[in-house]
């Protein structure tokens, strides 16, 4: 079984808004050299989840996880997301397609985004006991 990752972002009209997937996107590809890796994009930015998922099943990809790159469960990932994900299974029988939680759902992101917020504070902030 070959495995490739979509990671699948919505899209803005400004590419430069794209910058922090594609970086998470070279992330994941250092820490698991051989696996295809893309970003694909809900709108506006190319490419979408389609043309993302058949660049990996042309690859040679036999599973494919599509990771919603969405802070929570929002109307995309309940309504939109399930269907764009049952056309997948559709165009391409033989591959298997998984969609896990939205990153943002995940403990482990929560932990490092509360870290990068209290970052941010000063040392030593804290509110007086009363």
């Amino acid at each position: 079984m070959k495995q490739g990752l979509v990671l699948l972002a919505h899209g803005a009209r400004d590419p430069a808004w794209a910058a922090p997937f594609e970086a998470v996107a070279e992330l994941v590809r250092v820490q698991r050299p051989g696996v295809p890796v893309t970003l694909a994009f809900l709108e506006f930015l190319p490419p979408d989840l389609a043309e993302a998922a058949a660049r990996l099943v042309q690859a040679g990809c036999t599973h494919v996880v599509v990771q919603p790159m969405f802070l929570g469960t929002g109307g995309h990932v309940r309504r939109d997301l399930p269907r764009l994900l049952q056309a997948l299974h559709e165009a391409h029988p033989a591959v298997g397609f998984d969609m896990p939680a939205a990153i943002g759902e995940l403990p482990q992101v929560h932990r490092v985004m509360a870290e990068a917020a209290a970052a941010l504070l000063a040392p030593g902030t804290a509110e007086e006991p009363r």
